[in-house]
């Protein structure tokens, strides 16, 4: 094959639909806008040479910024920081959308990516509860502590459906096609890593290795199938397993969605315009808590009867099965 050829085959990689992780994980929103503006972006970084974790540390700036304005009693200022915060989030698409069109996928790009939403979300919770004593006068305790408990939910429902979302994309892509990973390997890499060496690298590892282990806790009989699954079949899982248990566990990623970026950030433009953002925290706590209950208990039974299914059936490891 020659260079004229080869180029114009990476060229033809270049599409839309390769920088989407899937289809079945992936909103309408994101499809019909995040998306194509993440892949406008995307294209340009690859033009400018910019590295998708260098979109990632941009995103971080420009969301927090957007959600520092949410301080203001001012619906200008606020309209301000919802275009900034909408702007981060395309930049948020771009940056796994330019890591899967480069083959630039890495661990520390996807604790990255997963920092910037936190700190978002972190400035916005601090803003929303100074707002409301300053300008709304409310309780100062009873709102730092139902803040504390909003931000609580938000980390936990955002966590396990980032979680939900990746095994989804292990059974359906298999391991290229997933960030899915489990905390006994990252703490085996955390162990490794010199702080000396590399001190930021060991301060990211301790904080996800941490962030795993909540999302293996929660999930008890998911792990039993991942461990069982691996004791019988190690990397040779038969296809059409996968395939039947991704087909019936697609019809959740829906409610992973929701547990995410858009729906949530819909409702705190929402309360912003009508100004009454102390709706985002009710919203968050009450709504978002029986939405994640009701993932976490379907996600177990789905994953408990299949543990017994493999345990109890005679499968082999021919693809065609």
């Amino acid at each position: 094959m020659d260079d004229n050829t080869a180029e114009k085959q990476k060229k033809q990689e270049i599409t839309f639909e390769n920088s989407l992780k899937s289809q079945d994980t992936e909103e309408w929103w994101d499809i019909h806008f995040n998306r194509p503006i993440g892949f406008f972006w995307a294209k340009c970084a690859m033009v400018l040479h910019i590295t998708p974790n260098m979109i990632t540390i941009a995103s971080i700036f420009i969301g927090a910024f957007g959600g520092f304005l949410f301080y203001y009693n001012n619906l200008k200022l606020n309209i301000i920081g919802m275009l900034l915060l909408t702007l981060a989030n395309t930049f948020d698409s771009a940056d796994g959308q330019l890591a899967r069109l480069t083959n630039n996928k890495t661990q520390l790009g996807r604790i990255l990516d997963g920092l910037a939403g936190d700190v978002w979300f972190i400035v916005i919770y601090i803003v929303i509860c100074v707002r409301l004593v300053h300008f709304n006068h409310f309780n100062a305790w009873g709102v730092w502590s139902f803040g504390v408990l909003a931000g609580a939910s938000h980390i936990l429902a955002a966590s396990m459906a980032d979680y939900y979302r990746n095994v989804h994309l292990r059974l359906i892509k298999g391991k290229k096609g997933s960030e899915h990973d489990n905390s006994q390997d990252i703490e085996k890499q955390f162990s490794e890593t010199k702080f000396k060496e590399k001190p930021f690298q060991k301060i990211s590892l301790w904080f996800y290795k941490n962030y795993t282990k909540q999302q293996e806790k929660l999930s008890p009989k998911l792990q039993q199938f991942k461990n069982h699954l691996n004791e019988k079949f190690g990397d040779n899982i038969p296809e059409g397993l996968l395939l039947k248990i991704g087909q019936e566990n697609k019809k959740y990623m829906p409610l992973t969605n929701i547990l995410q970026f858009n729906i949530r950030v819909m409702f705190l433009f929402f309360s912003l315009l009508i100004n009454k953002v102390w709706l985002y925290f009710v919203f968050d706590v009450v709504v978002m808590n029986l939405i994640l209950s009701y993932l976490i208990i379907k996600e177990e039974q789905l994953f408990y009867f299949y543990d017994k299914y493999i345990r109890e059936n005679n499968i082999n490891n021919d693809k065609s099965k």
